[in-house]
């Protein structure tokens, strides 16, 4: 059985958001199309399933360095703000659309509150650790082909 671990960070989150947008069904709002991921940002993302692939990514990072809050989520999502002539300024990500997907996942069953943050549950780490394994055997066949 193959983990997050062992699978390379973009594979995982790409096929992850492919099977959240059809298979699981998660929502993405209305909203959702209209608005920046941070502060930071000058527009709109320009990717349309841009929704599903940050919360493919929320959900493994919290398999990985949960439990996590939403202020740590915020700061690992955050950049760098031009601000003219002036230097640059790290600015913190968008923690509503962060806070949207996290309870999601809660309804999904995928993730639960814990002191400290959210943390993964067994059925959101079962779900994980099988498109892990799924990705491991494709990555093997390609290999012996």
């Amino acid at each position: 059985m193959a983990t997050p671990y062992e699978i390379e960070t973009e594979t995982l989150i790409q096929k992850v958001a492919i099977d959240l947008k059809n298979n699981i069904k998660l929502k993405k709002p209305d909203w959702a199309s209209y608005i920046k991921t941070g502060s930071y940002k000058e527009r709109q993302p320009d990717n349309e399933d841009w929704w599903w692939m940050r919360a493919a990514s929320v959900l493994r990072h919290i398999y990985v360095d949960g439990p996590v809050g939403v202020q740590r989520l915020r700061v690992k999502y955050g950049g760098k703000k031009n601000r003219g002539v002036k230097p640059e300024k790290f600015i913190k990500g968008s923690g509503k659309i962060i806070r949207f997907i996290l309870q999601e996942f809660d309804k999904l069953g995928f993730t639960e509150k814990k002191r400290g943050g959210r943390k993964i549950t067994p059925k959101g780490q079962a779900y994980l650790d099988s498109i892990s394994s799924k990705i491991l055997a494709e990555t093997n066949k390609q290999k012996n082909a």
